[in-house]
C-alpha cells in the first residue's frame, strides 16, 4: 500500500490521504474565526447577556458540543460521504429530509461565508483609514478577497490548509500573549472565579449569551466534510472533531475569562455596553500600546479572511457531494485532474459571492450593518437547526439497528434536546443576534422553511420519477480508507 499512489486506491473523486488531524483542525478553527468571536460576539455577550457569567456559559456550550460529538463520530463508519449533515440525515431519517438538509446546509454556509466577507471588507477599510489615513472602498477589499479565495480553493486543499494554519497561529498566539499580560497584571490576588458560579452563569441575559456562545463554536461539525481527503479517516475525523471543540472551548473560556479579569466582574457589563465593538482593541492598547491595537485590528481582518476561506472550502465540498449524488447538475461534481479540488463548484461559488456582494454594493448598503448582520445570523440559525436534526437522526439510526448505549443513543438524544432549546432561544431572541429592529432582517430565518419544503418536494419527485438517483442520495461512498499519504 505504501508504494501506491493515493489516487489509485479510491473511486474517482477528491484525492484521499492529503489531510491529517492537525490540517483538519486548522481548517475548522479558521472557520470559527476565534479572534473575530473574541472581539465581536464575546463583548456583546458581556454587554447584553449575563456579563461576567459569559466564560461559564462558553464552558457549558462546549460541553454540549462534546456530548453531540460523541454520537456524531459514531456515525463515521456507517456514512462514508462528504455530505456530513446531509448524508447523516438522509441515512438516518429518509432521503427526502436529507435532500432538504443538503439545501439548508449549502444556503447556511453561503450566508456565513458571504457575511464574513462583508465584515472583513469593512474592517479592511477601517484599518487602512486608521493606520495610513487613506480612504478606500469596501468593494475593493471584497473583490480582492473573493479572488484570493477562488485561487486557493481551486488549488490543492493542502495549500489552503497551510494558509489557514499560518493565519490561525498568528491570531491565537497574539491573544494568548495578551491573556498572559492580563494575568500577570492582576496577579494572584486579582484572580476571580465567580464567572463560573451558577449565580453568574444563570444571571439575567443567560439566554442571549447562549446564542453568542453557540455562534462561536458552530462549524466544528464540518470535520466530516473532509473525510474523503483525510488520511485514515476512521481515526483522523474523530480526533479532529474532538480536537476542534477542545481547542476552541479552551481558547474561548480562558480568553473571555481574562477579559473579565482585565475590567473586573463588577464593572464589566457597563464598560462593554458603552462600546462593545472596541472592548478588545481597547484592552489590547492598554497592555500593548497603540501598536498592539493596530495589530489586533489587522489580525481581525486576517481572521475573517481565514473564516471566509474555510467556509468556501466547506461549501464547495457540499456542492460536490450533492452533485455526485445527482441532486444538482453533475458538472459541479467534477474534480480537477491535477489539484484534486472540486474546481467547478469553486468557480460556481465564486460567481455566487460576486452576485450577492455586488447586489449589496449596487444597493448602497453597508457591508457590516447590512450585509454581515443580516446574513451571519441567518447562517448561524440554519446550522443550529441542522445540528439539532442531525443529533436526533443519529439516535434514530442506532435505535433502528437495535444498538442502544450512552454513546450511540443517550448522548445524541441529550445533545438534541439541549440544542433544540438553544435553537428556540436563538429564534426567540433573533433581534439580539442581528442587532436591528428591521422586520425584514429579523424574519429571514423563515426562508429556511421554504427551502425545507422545496427540498422535501424535490426528494419526493426523485423517488417517483428518478428512483436510481433517489437511491444514491447521501449514499455515495469512499470504499477504501487511505492509511498513508501518496508521498509515502
Amino acid at each position: 500500500m505504501s508504494h501506491i499512489d493515493a489516487r489509485s486506491v479510491s473511486k474517482p473523486g477528491l484525492i484521499p490521504g492529503q489531510l491529517g488531524t492537525a490540517d483538519i483542525i486548522f481548517m475548522i478553527l479558521a472557520c470559527a474565526a476565534p479572534l473575530g468571536v473574541l472581539g465581536g460576539l464575546v463583548p456583546l455577550a458581556f454587554a447584553f447577556g449575563n456579563g461576567a457569567g459569559t466564560p461559564g456559559t462558553m464552558l457549558l456550550i462546549c460541553l454540549v458540543m462534546l456530548i453531540f460529538a460523541v454520537g456524531y463520530v459514531r456515525m463515521i463508519p456507517h456514512v462514508r460521504n462528504v455530505g456530513a449533515f446531509y448524508a447523516y440525515i438522509a441515512t438516518s431519517l429518509n432521503k427526502q429530509v436529507g435532500v432538504a438538509a443538503a439545501y439548508v446546509a449549502i444556503i447556511a454556509y453561503i450566508c456565513a461565508s458571504t457575511s464574513t466577507l462583508g465584515a472583513m471588507a469593512f474592517f479592511s477599510t477601517d484599518f487602512v483609514q486608521e493606520v495610513f489615513g487613506v480612504t478606500t472602498r469596501w468593494e475593493m477589499w471584497a473583490a480582492i478577497s473573493v479572488a484570493l479565495i477562488a485561487y486557493l480553493s481551486y488549488r490543492k486543499i493542502t495549500m489552503a490548509a497551510k494558509v489557514l494554519a499560518v493565519l490561525l497561529i498568528l491570531e491565537v498566539a497574539f491573544i494568548l500573549v495578551l491573556d498572559v499580560l492580563i494575568l500577570y497584571h492582576v496577579g494572584f490576588t486579582g484572580l476571580d472565579f465567580s464567572s463560573f458560579t451558577p449565580a453568574a452563569v444563570l444571571a439575567p441575559g443567560f439566554g442571549i449569551s447562549i446564542i453568542y456562545a453557540i455562534n462561536g463554536v458552530v462549524g466544528f461539525e464540518a470535520t466530516a466534510i473532509y473525510r474523503e481527503e483525510a488520511r485514515n479517516s476512521l481515526v483522523t475525523i474523530p480526533r479532529a472533531t474532538y480536537g476542534a471543540i477542545l481547542v476552541l472551548g479552551t481558547f474561548y473560556v480562558f480568553s473571555s475569562w481574562c477579559l473579565v479579569l482585565s475590567v473586573t466582574p463588577e464593572k464589566l457589563q457597563a464598560v462593554a455596553a458603552a462600546d462593545p465593538g472596541r472592548l478588545l482593541t481597547g484592552i489590547g492598547e492598554q497592555y500593548l500600546g497603540e501598536l498592539g491595537r493596530h495589530a489586533l485590528n489587522l489580525l481581525v481582518v486576517t481572521s475573517l479572511f481565514a473564516a471566509a476561506l474555510g467556509f468556501a472550502n466547506n461549501i464547495a465540498r457540499y456542492l460536490f457531494a450533492v452533485a455526485r449524488d445527482g441532486l444538482i447538475p453533475a458538472v459541479l461534481g467534477k474534480v480537477h485532474p491535477q489539484h484534486g479540488s472540486p474546481y467547478v463548484a469553486c468557480i460556481f461559488l465564486t460567481c455566487i459571492f460576486i452576485v450577492v456582494i455586488g447586489a449589496f454594493a449596487l444597493a448602497g448598503l453597508d457591508p457590516l450593518l447590512n450585509l454581515a448582520t443580516s446574513l451571519s445570523s441567518m447562517g448561524a440559525v440554519g446550522l443550529m437547526c441542522l445540528l439539532t436534526t442531525t443529533s436526533f437522526s443519529i439516535c434514530v439510526f442506532f435505535i433502528r439497528r437495535g444498538e442502544y448505549s450512552l454513546a450511540k443513543t443517550g448522548a445524541p438524544l441529550l445533545a438534541g434536546l439541549l440544542l433544540a432549546i438553544a435553537t428556540c432561544l436563538s429564534l426567540a431572541n433573533y433581534s439580539a443576534l442581528t442587532g436591528t429592529d428591521s422586520v425584514l432582517v429579523n424574519n429571514l430565518p423563515f426562508l429556511f422553511l421554504v427551502v425545507v419544503i422545496a427540498g422535501y418536494l424535490h426528494g419526493s419527485w426523485l423517488k417517483r420519477n428518478r428512483p436510481s438517483v433517489y437511491l444514491k442520495v447521501g449514499s455515495t461512498r469512499v470504499e477504501e480508507e487511505v492509511l498513508v499519504p501518496a508521498a509515502a
